[in-house]
């Protein structure tokens, strides 16, 4: 009787211990045991990150969302401006960039990227009549009005190609999508995902992509340099999600182009 009290009074010590040991962390032990997996996002980029109502939803949510399974480990989206969002990466308040990042040489030299996941380009949504103004590639462009999110791989090609353009910036591609129609700019240009997606849901108010891309990028996540097991579980998860089909599922619901 005895040797069973100890053991019940060792159980409860320890009981106590592991809820103490939480309580200081910042909450309580999670149901499976495993941190939240933090991950960064700036979600107005649709198809690939956005929010209906309060949710956040697109290619990448889904992706986030598989992720966490695999890993085991619960998930939390952390919302962030898209330029602070490897600041914060660097500072420890996400785990992971899942937002449509593009690599870039000097985004590698902070972040430590993932396997690619999908190749994109730089192109135009424009109006209707203007689908073919700017064949050949860069036609008349450095004297045009441009729409661009600041601080993305758009921004920093006008910047480095078209000097001269004039540059107004967006913070949603709707918002950028309605100054084309209203003529206040004379073309919006970002990733291929949210141009295919903005053409097709402005379709009837007269907006087309411009056939034709401005740049070949790749996009992948990004982990902090000194989480090589992370970096190594993420490229598993890519590696065993495409050759299961999985990843071209997920992307298959939210972009009419992999259709």
């Amino acid at each position: 009787m005895l040797k069973n009290i100890r053991s019940v009074t060792l159980l409860i010590s320890t009981s106590i211990f592991v809820l103490i040991g939480a309580a200081l962390l910042g909450g309580e032990p999670s149901a499976s045991g495993s941190s939240p997996l933090r991950i960064g996002v700036a979600p107005n980029s649709p198809p690939m990150i956005f929010k209906e109502g309060k949710n956040i939803v697109g290619v990448e949510a889904d992706f986030a969302q598989a992720l966490g399974r695999q890993l085991g480990r619960p998930i939390q989206f952390v919302e962030l401006p898209w330029e602070d969002l490897i600041d914060a990466l660097e500072a420890n308040k996400i785990d992971i960039i899942m937002s449509s990042m593009s690599v870039t040489r000097a985004r590698q030299m902070r972040v430590a990227f993932s396997d690619p996941y999908l190749r994109v380009g730089q192109m135009a949504l424009v109006r209707a009549e203007d689908k073919f103004k700017y064949l050949p590639l860069g036609n008349s462009l450095a004297t045009q009005t441009i729409g661009l999110k600041k601080a993305t791989t758009g921004d920093l090609l006008v910047q480095q190609e078209f000097p001269r353009a004039k540059r107004k910036y967006f913070v949603s591609g709707d918002e950028a999508a309605r100054a084309v129609m209203k003529k206040k700019i004379d073309l919006f240009l970002t990733d291929s995902t949210m141009i295919w997606y903005l053409a097709g849901k402005y379709e009837a108010d007269g907006l087309v992509a411009a056939p034709m891309a401005f740049s070949d990028e790749i996009l992948a996540w990004g982990v902090r340099r000194s989480e090589p097991q992370l970096l190594e579980s993420v490229n598993s998860f890519l590696k065993k999600g495409s050759a299961s089909g999985e990843l071209d599922r997920m992307l298959h619901r939210w972009i009419p182009k992999f259709q």
